[in-house]
């Protein structure tokens, strides 16, 4: 049984000008057996421009965020910066409290990186790449032909859909499998937003930080609020 990261994105009724008093969204970590515990809240790291800032790199790819112990902020499970973005590729390093180096991760859009498709390359220091790609060619390629019938779809499942899921089946293909030496130590599977750990070698915080990193770039992002 593979143990598996799931980000919960609380959404936000009531804005604010001011950060609230406590970290809203977490990661739980489901064991092998079920049982699940929070292990992380990620929170965003604003740039000395605050928001606005924050915002505006965003739309490069840039993304910068915490991981805390607990709501209250108390210790550092992890951090993640960006290293460089540009050109629709994104190098980001995952740190941990002493700030040593637990991996790194890079997001190459589709179309401009090395393919049709987004990948994403993880890996740790000492290990192999981990290269993951978003979706199969077969189901992008049906979602393409049937792209006008998918405007109608988004209509109505954007009104009978769970959280983490609008758009139901009018959504692009989001499931990521990711391939090292002929096995597949990662796998992020839509439905329900989680990041399967195949690999016992694979640093569970690297995966949590790699699950937050793929909920900001999707439609329903937690990192991209105005407050």
């Amino acid at each position: 049984m593979s143990n598996v990261l799931r980000m919960n994105s609380g959404r936000r009724k009531v804005r604010s000008l001011t950060p609230p008093p406590t970290v809203e969204d977490t990661i739980d970590f489901f064991d092998g057996s079920g049982t699940h515990s929070v292990v992380a809240r990620p929170e965003r790291e604003l740039p000395p421009g605050g928001v606005p800032a924050y915002l505006e790199a965003r739309k490069t790819g840039v993304r910068s965020f915490v991981l805390w112990t607990d709501e209250h902020r108390r210790e550092r499970v992890a951090t993640v910066v960006t290293r460089s973005a540009g050109g629709g590729v994104a190098t980001f390093q995952v740190l941990g409290p002493q700030c040593e180096l637990i991996g790194t991760i890079v997001r190459e859009k589709a179309l401009r990186g090395r393919g049709l498709r987004t990948r994403w390359t993880v890996t740790q220091p000492g290990g192999p790449e981990m290269v993951g790609y978003k979706g199969r060619i077969v189901w992008w390629f049906l979602w393409w032909l049937c792209l006008p019938l998918m405007v109608v779809l988004v209509l109505i499942t954007v009104f009978d859909s769970v959280p983490g899921n609008e758009a139901g089946a009018a959504r692009a293909p989001r499931r990521i499998r990711w391939r090292a030496a002929g096995r597949m130590p990662l796998e992020f599977r839509s439905r329900g937003d989680k990041l399967h750990l195949h690999a016992p070698e694979v640093d569970w915080r690297l995966g949590a930080a790699l699950v937050a990193l793929v909920r900001s770039f999707s439609a329903v992002n937690w990192d991209g609020h105005k407050t």
